[in-house]
């Protein structure tokens, strides 16, 4: 009898885990279809929602953020800009907190957040964050040398960096060439786990590296 109540108990917790991860997929797939048809707010508010009810689980949070940092790249009020990002900073510490501490999605992520302010005002954060956003991308080269949406940020970022000086950004290209031949090999480790870059790079390489 004791056998047969375990087994039933066994059973009903199974039941609900599968109901919960049903759940949760589901979730994330019609966050990832509303972004991308372009309703990228709902998409975030969804990602919120579902990471307020998933314990322990960093990429909703993650989602969310990142939603909020490419958006800010285009917004033109200054003061909206920087309530945009000051929200992807609080989803970013969420996502890391609950996640391993050398998380190089997380490490990319905080460089594009920094990137986003740099772009607010570059003579108030230019100075202040350029060095940092430096640092993270090493250090999560140092990590993950063979991620490729490092490789391809590091690249973008330096791009960046040599227009400012006035040095040529095309000695950045076989980085990111690199970077499209390590996302041909990259393997997510699970269904929701970040897989972007690939058409970055491909629209970097179109429009800047003609050889």
């Amino acid at each position: 009898m004791k056998t047969l109540l375990s087994i039933l108990i066994i059973a009903f917790i199974s039941f609900f885990q599968i109901q919960a991860q049903s759940q949760y997929e589901t979730g994330m797939n019609k966050a990832f279809d509303l972004w991308s048809s372009g309703e990228s707010q709902q998409a975030a508010n969804l990602f919120e929602r579902i990471a307020s009810a998933e314990e322990n689980n960093w990429l909703p949070f993650y989602y969310a953020a990142q939603i909020k940092i490419v958006e800010s790249f285009d917004m033109e009020d200054v003061v909206l800009k920087e309530q945009q990002l000051e929200k992807a900073q609080e989803l970013l510490d969420k996502s890391k907190a609950n996640s391993q501490p050398e998380n190089v999605e997380n490490l990319v992520m905080q460089a594009m957040l920094y990137t986003a302010y740099i772009t607010l005002d570059p003579s108030v954060y230019g100075m202040k964050l350029s060095g940092t956003v430096t640092s993270l991308y090493e250090k999560a080269l140092k990590i993950a040398p063979e991620n490729p949406r490092v490789v391809l940020s590091k690249a973008e970022w330096d791009m960046g960096a040599a227009r400012f000086f006035g040095e040529d950004p095309g000695k950045y290209c076989p980085e990111v060439k690199r970077s499209l031949e390590l996302f041909s090999k990259f393997k997510a480790r699970s269904a929701f786990y970040p897989n972007w870059g690939e058409g970055r790079a491909k629209m970097i390489l179109q429009n800047n590296c003609k050889n």
